[in-house]
């Protein structure tokens, strides 16, 4: 099966990886859409258009699922995607919240982008319970353009945004690129269980690859 995915970058092969691993042998096609980083900085109509190029693509390149490998993207674009291309099954990227909620952790933290924070799937994800939520203000443009040749920029960043906290048992890394500074970030948090939604993710994908057994490991 022909599965296809976007994201702001290279944030989104966190995801990626975690599919592969799960559905070794179906044929992956990947936008890394670094043009348009940072999502979460991006009005609803200009994600929007942005989204909807990368979906036609994928489509255009034969992608029979498509993965939303973007926690702002997903938040913000999956119920219009999910009506406007009614025949295309969507898989979108949320924060792990309900994970960490069904784990029982007793204090946790969110990190996301501003507009993530701000999202109203971010209300319905959390509720009533009590999560503490903290926007990360350029943090995903930081690694997206600071990974490979990082002298100092993200370390400066996290510390410009994260204070040191033993009190959270779970921080939620409510972005596809933060996972990519994951050992960074738990300094921050050295008693917390940093949890990512990837495996959720990839879970569903291989529920509907499984429902299409005639398809899965062909291209």
């Amino acid at each position: 099966m022909k599965i296809g995915m976007f994201d702001s970058g290279r944030g989104g092969t966190t995801v990626l990886e975690a599919v592969k691993k799960r559905l070794p042998f179906e044929e992956y096609y990947y936008i890394a859409d670094a043009s348009n980083c940072p999502y979460g900085e991006k009005s609803d109509e200009e994600l929007y258009r942005i989204v909807r190029g990368n979906v036609e693509k994928l489509l255009e390149w034969g992608a029979e699922i498509i993965v939303v490998a973007c926690n702002t993207a997903t938040t913000r674009c999956i119920a219009r995607l999910r009506e406007d291309y009614p025949e295309v099954p969507f898989v979108g990227t949320e924060p792990a919240i309900k994970l960490a909620l069904e784990s029982g952790f007793s204090k946790v933290l969110v990190l996301a982008t501003p507009n993530t924070i701000r999202s109203e799937r971010m209300k319905e994800l959390v509720g009533n319970a009590q999560v503490d939520l903290l926007a990360c203000p350029g943090l995903a443009e930081t690694i997206e353009k600071y990974y490979e040749k990082d002298n100092g920029e993200i370390s400066a960043k996290l510390s410009e945004l994260l204070e040191y906290d033993e009190s959270y048992d779970a921080v939620v890394l409510g972005c596809t690129h933060y996972p990519l500074v994951r050992e960074e970030i738990q300094k921050f948090y050295p008693k917390a269980v940093l949890l990512d939604g990837a495996e959720g993710v990839a879970k569903r994908v291989e529920e509907i690859v499984n429902k299409n057994p005639f398809m899965k490991g062909k291209s």
